[in-house]
C-alpha cells in the first residue's frame, strides 16, 4: 500500500426538507410508515401529468450553494437522466445535467464540481413485516418478492459533487461529516444518515508513487472505481479502506483495475461488484421538455444570503477566542445547532453580571452541561428544546455553584428537581433546604461526631494514608446529606487530627 496513492473523490446526496416533494404537491414526510400513502399521479409516474417546479428546494440549494462560496448561473435547466430500475416510477429521473445551480465551492479545503438538484427515486422492500395481532396467519410465509414504497419517490434531493481533491480516508470522512453539520445549521436538511437522508458514494482510483511510477504518469489518477450504498460515517470509513487495499492488491498483481460500480456490503466488510460504470452518454440526457428553463436572477438571492446563519467554521473560531474552549470542546457543543444555541445564551447571561471570574464560570457551565445535563437528558430520553430548564436558569444554577452556595452533589439533585419542575433554582434551593453549609462552628461538632465513630480511618490518616481522609469527608457529607462544604470539612478534619 505504501507504493500507492489514493484519490478520492465524493458524490453526497441530501434530502431536502420541503413541504412537499419536488415537482408535485405531495407531502415531503420522512416519518411516514404506510407505504404509498404520500404519492400522486405525478411522482407515481402516470401518463400526461405534468411536473412543477418546487420553488423551495430550489432556494435550498442555492442558500447551500452561497455557504459554499459556489458560483450561481444566470439560467439553469432540468433533464431527463434515463435509466430502468424498479423504484424509478417514470423510467427516468429529472435531474440536472450541464446547466446546473451550483458550479465551483470550496469545503475543508477540498474543491466543488457542482451542486444540483434532482427528485429521489422510491424504496425496494425485500421483506415485509410479520402481521401481528388480529391480523396474524399462523404458519405466514412471504411471498418470493420484493415491495415498491412510492412515499420517497419525487423528494428533493441536491447532490454535491467534489473534485478529486481528497488524499486520505480521514479526509473524506471529515469532508461529508462537515457536510451534514451545514446543511443542518442551514436548516435545509436533517442529513440523518441512518434515515437515508444523506447517502455517500465514492469514487477511489489509485496511483504509484515508487520508482515503477513513469515520469510521464505522474498526472495519472489511476481507473475509478465508484463505491454506493454508504449509509453510515463508519461504512464510508470502511469502504474507502477496504478499496484502496483491494486495488492496491490487484495492482501490485500485474492486473488492471476495472472502471465500475461496486457496492458496500455492511455484513461482510466488502465492496461487491454491481456493473460496468456508467457514462453519461448512457443516461441519454436530453432537457427535461415539460419545465421552463429558470431565470435565476429572478430569485431574491439578497435575501437568501442574508438567511444563512454562521456555520460551523466560524462558530469554532469564535467559541475558541470568546470561551477560550479548547477543539474537542467546541466540537462537542457545536455539533449540534440548538447545544450551541443553548451554551451561548447561558453564557451571555452569565457575563450580563459583569462578573471577573467568567472564564472559571464558561468551564464550570460547560461540565455540568456536557456531563450532568446530557446525561439527564439522555436518561428522560428528552431533546434540549424538550427540557423545562431555561439557559437563565441553568445560569443561575451555575452562579450559586460558582460561590459555592450549593455543593456539587446538591447541585445534582436542584438540576433534576429543574428538569422536572421547571423552576428557578434559587426556588429550590429554599423548598429543598439545599444550601451549602460553610461554617466552621457549624461544621466542626460533625467532624468530631465522625472522628469518633470511625477510628481507624482517622488512624489511617495520622499515619499518612491520604485516602482516609477522603473517607471522613464522604462520611460527613453523608451527614449533612450533601450540604457541607468539602473544602471546610478537610481543614478541619486536618486541624482535628494533624495539629501543628
Amino acid at each position: 500500500m505504501s507504493n500507492y496513492a489514493p484519490t478520492i473523490g465524493l458524490e453526497i446526496h441530501a434530502e431536502l426538507k420541503t413541504k412537499t416533494k419536488m415537482f408535485c404537491d405531495s407531502l415531503n414526510d420522512p416519518e411516514e410508515k404506510h407505504p404509498n400513502t404520500n404519492v400522486c399521479p405525478i411522482c407515481a409516474g402516470h401518463p400526461g401529468t405534468l411536473p412543477v417546479i418546487n420553488k423551495s428546494a430550489v432556494e435550498a440549494v442555492l442558500k447551500v450553494g452561497m455557504a459554499l462560496n459556489g458560483d450561481i448561473p444566470q439560467h439553469s435547466k432540468f433533464d431527463r437522466k434515463n435509466y430502468f430500475y424498479p423504484d424509478l416510477p417514470k423510467g427516468y429521473q429529472i435531474s440536472q445535467y450541464d446547466l446546473p445551480l451550483i458550479f465551483g465551492g470550496v469545503l475543508n479545503g477540498v474543491r466543488l464540481t457542482r451542486i444540483h438538484l434532482e427528485e429521489d427515486t422510491g424504496r425496494l422492500i425485500h421483506q415485509l413485516p410479520m402481521p401481528t395481532g388480529r391480523q396474524a396467519i399462523t404458519n405466514y410465509q412471504l411471498p418470493p418478492a420484493s415491495f415498491v414504497d412510492l412515499n420517497r419517490a419525487g423528494v428533493p434531493l441536491m447532490e454535491l459533487v467534489s473534485e478529486p481533491d481528497i488524499k486520505s480516508v480521514e479526509q473524506a470522512v471529515e469532508f461529508a461529516k462537515e457536510l451534514q453539520l451545514i446543511l443542518r445549521y442551514l436548516g435545509v436538511s436533517d442529513a440523518d444518515m441512518e434515515k437515508g437522508q444523506m447517502r455517500v458514494e465514492v469514487n477511489v482510483s489509485l496511483r504509484r508513487t515508487d520508482a515503477k511510477q513513469d515520469a510521464g504518469q505522474t498526472r495519472n489518477l489511476g481507473t475509478k472505481v465508484e463505491v454506493k450504498n454508504i449509509n453510515s460515517f463508519k461504512a464510508a470509513h470502511d469502504a474507502i479502506q477496504y478499496e484502496i487495499e483491494r486495488q492496491a492488491e490487484v495492482l501490485e498483481k500485474g492486473e488492471k483495475v476495472v472502471q465500475e460500480t461496486r457496492g458496500w456490503n455492511d455484513v461482510k466488510k466488502k465492496t461487491v461488484s454491481q456493473r460496468l460504470k456508467e457514462e453519461a452518454h448512457d443516461y441519454r440526457y436530453f432537457p427535461e421538455p415539460d419545465l421552463p428553463p429558470l431565470d435565476l436572477s429572478k430569485f431574491d438571492l439578497r435575501a437568501i444570503k442574508i438567511s444563512i446563519p454562521e456555520l460551523p467554521k466560524e462558530k469554532r473560531a469564535r467559541f475558541a477566542k470568546e470561551y477560550g474552549l479548547a477543539p474537542e470542546q467546541i466540537e462537542l457543543l457545536i455539533g449540534d445547532r440548538e447545544t450551541a444555541r443553548y451554551f451561548e445564551e447561558t453564557i451571555s447571561e452569565m457575563a450580563a453580571d459583569n462578573n471577573a471570574s467568567i472564564n472559571e464560570k464558561i468551564i464550570l457551565a460547560f461540565n455540568y452541561f456536557t456531563s450532568d445535563l446530557r446525561g439527564l437528558l439522555t436518561e428522560k430520553a428528552l431533546s434540549l428544546s424538550e427540557a423545562k430548564i431555561t439557559p437563565e436558569n441553568f445560569a443561575d444554577l451555575i452562579e450559586l455553584i460558582s460561590v459555592k452556595k450549593v455543593s456539587s452533589r446538591a447541585a445534582k439533585d436542584i438540576l433534576r428537581k429543574m428538569l422536572e419542575t421547571g423552576l428557578d433554582p434559587n426556588q429550590i434551593l429554599q423548598q429543598e433546604n439545599l444550601s451549602q453549609v460553610s461554617g466552621e462552628n457549624e461544621l466542626k461538632s460533625i467532624v468530631e461526631k465522625v472522628v469518633k465513630e470511625n477510628p481507624n480511618a482517622a488512624a489511617d490518616y495520622k499515619k499518612g494514608k491520604v485516602n482516609a481522609l477522603q473517607f471522613l469527608v464522604g462520611k460527613a457529607m453523608a451527614e449533612l446529606k450533601g450540604r457541607g462544604n468539602p473544602e471546610v470539612l478537610q481543614k478541619i478534619f486536618r486541624t482535628i487530627l494533624l495539629p501543628e
